[in-house]
């Protein structure tokens, strides 16, 4: 049984079954793609949410240090991007991770990438329908012509959100109302969500709220999909000599709006602020590993390939730091936390023509997005279906645009049904941990490979260095650092020492007589410096608190202790990922010293896996989730209709 879970598949008959083909209508797709073309998909896929959006919330955080969190990050994907370009030489066939798993790991590991893979296409564009739909909205809003007399096109909120984010905005807003905030000082995101909620149609007890946009921009883009590689690659192509113009005019301008006492401190909240937008932060970079599966349209995978990963990885980053660089010099990082932080510093400096620029260029960016992922999830379904685990109608060939047809109106309805009512935070953090799923197997696959003597090399291979002298004492002057330098928090993790709630789920999670008990706290302490305020903002004054005085406050509350401080399993749980991560480094540690392990795949490994436990226990459990029905999917079909089961009968 656990040989055929995991049987293989070599190199040559992966190549020979591409050549034949499975489709109904001819073998070939439409080999159309140069280096330059891969580029601009990368580019295409990379530059999108990320710089328009959440380097905002990620500089707030880190200030302008944010910059070294997009140059580690571009290293992890670096050294998974080699990892990638040497599996995409010797297997120039679509497929990308599932397909290089396959060969390294067998079917059943084979299977649960290819499933994961859903979770970094298809699950990735619902995050970039939804950000496509608040752009494409703010941007009609901001739609001014006094001849028609047009103030604007406003879109019902209800139309412009999915059903979970207006339910939980209202519930928050509920709760920080009765805390003493006043409507007026509610974040706008949760304004929006409330109103959307109270404003919606209703049918009986339910809120007809749904995200239109995201539905009819998914519509345009899988129809553009479905069209050919020709018409993709031209759009894409397009799409990214707008938006890297538009940034390249960010850059020009906004240089000369630059104050460097904004740069100071350089690291205000630490490394800790740093490190806390590494899943924004990576989500940035999510898409440079989808031109692989284009392998097939290529005019040489081989050569091209790797280059064109390579390429948009470096661009991307130069342009992510500039970026970073600009708007933590324009205004101060602390200001960053916004939707749309380029036009926000802009507004800033009172330059509304270049906030209307960058708002139309945000639109063409995450359609580009849109476009690469879309293109990327049929043909991974595409070639699962040529090796017979999942229905053959996914491997149709369309007679004439030479495309996945099948496999691409199913990828569209299954982005666009959930785009409608799917919470943006959720699906950004799944998409992520599919993706590093992804990475760390591809990265593992390569060091598995490393030695067979059986393997058919392509022309491109990762540059070999020897981890056994390297890993060793990395690991040894970071547990050096953890315990000098960060002494107080390795023993807080290691001991499982209680630690306080944030104070907007304290104040959240207490009852009315609770709240009232801290607000006459709040009250008293007021009272010491001459302030009177009957009703105070208890969130507003607990968050205005430095640490020490917040757990000062907290330890002094007449709350039950349950609600102040998380303890025990479930302060633990959260923990769990960490330990898993550190228990794998003692274990590649071991394999490095044993087995001569190369270098580059090895440091995308460690750094993959560290970005995997940072994105929390309740993603791994929505992740474990996913890979369970997967699998349940697998025993119900795919292993009874495997071509290579096929083949042993």
């Amino acid at each position: 049984m656990l040989e055929k879970l995991l049987r293989k598949k070599s190199i040559s008959k992966i190549l020979a079954d591409a050549e034949k083909g499975y489709g109904d209508h001819g073998p070939n797709l439409h080999k159309t793609l140069g280096v330059k073309d891969l580029t601009a998909f990368g580019i295409a896929a990379i530059i999108g949410a990320g710089i328009f959006s959440t380097i905002g919330k990620a500089s707030a955080d880190g200030g302008p240090a944010v910059i070294f969190l997009f140059i580690f990050t571009a290293l992890a994907c670096s050294f998974a991007a080699f990892a990638y370009a040497e599996f995409a030489s010797m297997v120039p066939v679509s497929g990308s991770a599932y397909t290089y798993s396959y060969v390294a790991f067998g079917e059943l590991v084979a299977w649960i990438i290819g499933w994961s893979l859903i979770m970094e296409y298809a699950i990735g564009n619902i995050t970039v329908a939804i950000s496509w739909s608040d752009y494409f909205t703010g941007l009609l809003s901001s739609i001014r012509i006094p001849a028609l007399n047009i103030n604007g096109i406003h879109v019902p909120d209800w139309m412009t959100m999915d059903y979970l984010s207006a339910y939980n905005g209202h519930q928050h807003a509920q709760s920080l109302l009765n805390a003493g905030k006043s409507f007026a000082n509610l974040d706008e995101a949760t304004r929006l969500a409330n109103n959307a909620w109270l404003t919606a149609p209703r049918i009986g007890s339910f809120h007809l709220v749904a995200d239109l946009p995201a539905l009819f921009i998914i519509i345009f883009i899988t129809w553009l999909v479905y069209r050919g590689m020709k018409e993709s690659k031209n759009a894409s192509n397009a799409m990214v000599v707008v938006k890297l113009a538009v940034i390249l005019l960010v850059l020009s301008v906004g240089i000369f709006y630059v104050d460097t006492a904004n740069w100071h401190p350089f690291a205000p909240n630490g490394v800790s602020g740093v490190l806390k937008g590494v899943s924004a932060v990576f989500f940035a970079y999510i898409g440079f590993d989808a031109i692989s599966t284009t392998a097939e349209e290529c005019k040489n995978p081989q050569k091209d390939l790797p280059r064109g990963m390579m390429w948009a990885i470096i661009i991307c980053t130069v342009l992510y730091v500039a970026i970073a660089l600009v708007l933590t010099g324009m205004v101060n990082y602390s200001l960053l936390a916004v939707g749309d932080p380029l036009a926000f510093v802009f507004d800033q400096v009172d330059l509304k023509i270049m906030s209307g620029i960058i708002a139309v260029s945000a639109v063409f960016a995450m359609a580009s997005v849109l476009l690469v992922f879309q293109m990327g999830q049929p043909r991974i379904w595409m070639s699962m279906s040529r090796d017979g685990l999942l229905p053959k109608a996914f491997s149709k060939i369309h007679p004439k645009y030479q495309t996945p047809s099948f496999a691409t109106i199913v990828v569209g309805f299954v982005v666009a049904i959930p785009s409608l009512f799917m919470n943006l935070t959720i699906v950004t953090d799944l998409c992520s941990i599919g993706t590093l799923f992804a990475f760390v197997l591809v990265c593992a696959g390569v060091l598995v490979l490393q030695d067979r003597p059986d393997v058919q090399r392509g022309k491109f291979r990762i540059p070999y260095a020897n981890s056994k002298y390297i890993i060793p004492v990395l690991f040894v002057v970071m547990l050096v650092i953890a315990f000098t330098k960060y002494k107080t928090e390795s023993s807080n993790f290691l001991f499982n020492k209680a630690k306080v709630y944030d104070p907007i789920s304290f104040v959240t999670s207490l009852d009315g007589a609770e709240l009232k008990s801290v607000q006459n706290q709040i009250v008293e302490m007021q009272s010491r410096i001459n302030i009177i305020e009957r009703n105070p903002d208890a969130e507003a004054y607990l968050g205005s608190l430095d640490e020490a005085a917040y757990q000062k406050f907290v330890d002094a509350s007449s709350v039950d202790a349950v609600k102040k401080y998380n303890t025990g399993w479930s302060l633990f749980m959260h923990k769990i990922p960490m330990w898993i991560f550190l228990i794998l480094c003692g274990i590649i540690g071991y394999y490095c010293v044993v087995k001569n392990l190369s270098l580059i795949p090895v440091l995308g490994l460690i750094s993959c896996l560290y970005m995997m436990c940072e994105l929390g226990i309740s993603n791994w459990i929505g992740f474990g989730i996913w890979l369970v029905i997967g699998l349940v999917v697998y025993f119900l079909y795919g292993y009874k209709h495997s071509k290579l089961n096929q083949e042993v009968q």
